[in-house]
């Protein structure tokens, strides 16, 4: 202690002490048992509660948890359950105008509303996850979810409805702080398989979103749907409250809110390999969305003339496609490069589309196989474009998401609206043919830039498909997780062909 700080402390004791005195021989004020300091607010109560983490989920820098198989497929239910929420209204828009006594093109707005709500959340609440506790933040955000969906259990007004439907979207994007978190946290040498679980289980939270509440609503009200969701949401948030380990902030110093978004840009701007990434996505997303859009107009009309339900039950044929992503993410997008993944993924999709385009007219089979190879082409091109750009930013994962779904999400919203005008002026082949052009420019960004290019066009680095870095992610950067681990096993980077970066090129 400095002599300053000493004789401050000093002067101040000496000018409290005849104040204490002078009050004690003035009069001795009693002072009551039962006085209390202000009551909590009963928000704050509710907060505390939410945000309380158990002894066991802990985080403890000397003991961190360690990310298992068990953790992997909480995230992809969890994940399952709550992109649902976005397309439980797809399937019975009807019967919502019938019950709010409103023309169609009024509760038409309700999925347009939930499309608005999920892109703000993207864009001004996932970047959030690189300066928050993850833990915290989406026990938060699957609360507030979930207590805001009652409204849209009881509520009569379709005003009201769209409202809540608009404010329980933008909370809705907890799937995509689970994403980054598994990057974190997985090895690097089993990243593709960890996100291929998450990716999984987004993909079968869309389809079954579509035909349970198809199916449901058929023998009782929609409002059972939406009742069934509520009690979804709330045992997401009691799982996740249970076993959700508890871990630090990427960025512990703390960031400048607007600054972050800023740098969303500047991240782009920097990595090429994220460009090229996003690029990909939105046109591989936009013959997704076609697809689905435009089968009910097929299956409906002639020669099929298919009932709601059964097209409802097309969306059961992604089930195996996803069930295989998991499996090809470990035996092949774990052991080489991530663009071979997209590559493949890409031609898949395109097989299935082509098929589907010329032969769907005539035989029900060629929509069965687009449903099958667009659901685990796409998949396998999304996992191996995350796998790869993760490794870019490791502190700012959140963000490199961000820019990948925002992409991603542009490219649905476009695939969806160019679907249904080709398909209203030209049909089904000329929609197809669309979805086919869609895939051939994503091809065509695969094309111009190699897995070992470092500036923005070209080839450099060879065409070996094969992972330099075999214990990395991408196949060429060495990381290290929150965990602690190094991305291979060995201490340092374990190569391919004993030969460094010469020898993998050779490879």
């Amino acid at each position: 202690m400095t002599k300053e700080n000493a004789s401050a402390k000093i002067m101040g004791n000496a000018q409290a002490t005849p104040s204490s005195n002078s009050a004690s021989s003035t009069s001795i004020q009693p002072v009551s048992p039962h006085k209390t300091s202000n009551p909590i607010p009963f928000w704050r109560k509710i907060c505390n509660i939410v945000t309380w983490t158990p002894p066991r989920c802990r985080w403890d820098p000397e003991k961190p948890p360690e990310f298992s198989m068990p953790l992997n497929i909480l995230f992809a239910f969890a994940g399952a359950f709550t992109v649902a929420n976005l397309y439980y209204n797809h399937p019975i828009l009807n019967i919502l105008a019938h019950d709010f006594d409103v023309p169609y093109e009024r509760v038409a707005q309700i999925p347009t509303a939930m499309q608005a709500g999920y892109a703000s959340g993207l864009l001004f609440l996932c970047p959030l996850g690189d300066l928050f506790k993850r833990r915290p933040f989406v026990l938060l955000l699957v609360f507030f979810t979930a207590t805001m969906w009652i409204g849209l259990c009881v509520t009569n007004s379709l005003t009201a409805f769209t409202v809540i439907s608009f404010i329980t979207a933008i909370t809705t994007v907890t799937p995509q702080l689970m994403l980054p978190l598994v990057g974190d946290l997985a090895p690097p040498h089993r990243r593709a398989a960890a996100l291929s679980i998450v990716v999984s289980g987004f993909m079968l939270g869309i389809l079954i979103a579509r035909v349970l509440s198809g199916t449901i609503t058929t023998y009782v009200t929609w409002r059972s749907v939406y009742w069934m969701s509520l009690g979804l949401q709330y045992t997401i948030f009691i799982l996740l409250w249970l076993f959700m380990p508890d871990y630090p902030s990427s960025n512990p110093g703390g960031l400048n809110y607007f600054s972050m978004l800023w740098s969303i840009l500047v991240i782009l701007t920097k990595n090429p390999i994220l460009v090229q990434a996003c690029i990909i996505s939105f046109f591989t997303s936009a013959t997704f969305t076609s697809f689905w859009t435009t089968l009910t107009f097929l299956l409906a009309s002639p020669p099929y003339n298919y009932d709601p339900i059964v097209i409802g039950l097309f969306g059961l044929i992604g089930i195996a496609a996803m069930c295989l992503g998991p499996i090809y993410a470990r035996l092949v997008t774990d052991r080489f490069v991530p663009h071979l993944s997209v590559i493949v993924g890409e031609l898949v999709c395109l097989l299935g589309i082509c098929l589907s385009t010329y032969l769907g007219p005539f035989t029900v089979a060629g929509p069965i196989i687009q449903a099958f190879a667009n659901d685990f082409g796409m998949q396998t091109a999304q996992v191996a474009n995350r796998s790869a750009i993760y490794a870019i930013e490791p502190k700012a994962r959140n963000r490199v998401n961000t820019a990948f779904m925002v992409a991603t999400f542009c490219g649905q919203l476009m695939g969806t609206a160019a679907g249904n005008h080709i398909y209203a002026n030209g049909g089904w082949i000329r929609s197809g043919s669309a979805s086919v052009g869609f895939i051939g420019a994503a091809l065509l960004f695969c094309a111009i830039r190699g897995p070992w290019e470092t500036r923005w066009v070209g080839w450099s680095g060879g065409w070996s498909m094969r992972k330099k870095v075999a214990g990395s992610s991408d196949g060429k950067t060495a990381e290290k997780t929150q965990l602690g681990g190094r991305s291979s096993r060995r201490e340092g980077a374990r190569r391919v062909g004993g030969g460094g970066e010469e020898g993998g090129a050779r490879g």
